[in-house]
């Protein structure tokens, strides 16, 4: 029983399959139900690829990027400048901040994750230390008032540790896109393999 390839989303089963399914489909009582060969509703599948394409937009990893030391190193260079210093407010200290020491290759993150001038404050030192030890603020996660090390686990660095650097990406997402399109594959194979939902069993054989 072959495999056809010339209409895929028609047919992958040729006529001598077709005609063995559509026999056995007709001659099995299934226990007395009467199984009828309707095709999905097209809105169920698209709500099913909306879901699908949802869920892995969401849960992209790069989203769920964690804010660093070093992606607010440049606000606080900034904070102890005479131009800072001499507005009283702090809102608009922060706006000035922001203004001023924007750097394109962290904007992205930067909007993501705004900060005020009070959790400035509390990082503040905590920055300048990991700065004066020399450490890559990359590998320092900012966890409320807190810097501490990523809890990442990467490749091993010439010195023997390991980077701490948050991927954009990481092997649990590979597994999910390679499990759900495998599902869905699967599916649409065993599908395509029964016989087309223009053929309709008429239950005329008695059970």
């Amino acid at each position: 029983m072959a495999w056809k390839f010339d209409k895929p989303l028609y047919s992958l089963a040729d006529e001598e399959q077709n005609a063995a399914a559509t026999k056995i489909w007709e001659g099995e009582s299934l226990g007395g139900i009467a199984e009828n060969n309707n095709r999905l509703p097209q809105p169920v599948i698209y709500l099913l690829g909306m879901t699908i394409l949802t869920a892995f937009l969401i849960t992209f990893p790069l989203w769920g990027q964690r804010p660093t030391a070093e992606l607010y190193s440049g606000y606080i260079k900034l904070m102890d400048s005479p131009a800072v210093q001499a507005i009283a407010d702090d809102k608009k200290k922060m706006e000035y901040i922001v203004n001023n020491g924007k750097d394109p290759a962290k904007q992205a993150l930067l909007d993501r994750h705004p900060v005020t001038m009070t959790d400035l404050r509390m990082i503040k030192d905590q920055v300048i230390e990991l700065e004066r030890k020399g450490v890559d603020l990359g590998e320092y996660s900012v966890v409320g008032p807190k810097v501490v090390l990523a809890n990442f686990e990467g490749n091993l660095k010439a010195d023997g540790t390991r980077t701490r650097k948050q991927p954009w990406w990481d092997k649990g997402y590979t597994i999910d896109v390679f499990y759900v399109t495998y599902f869905c594959l699967s599916v649409l194979i065993v599908i395509k393999r029964l016989p087309h939902f223009s053929w309709q069993p008429d239950h005329s054989i008695a059970h």
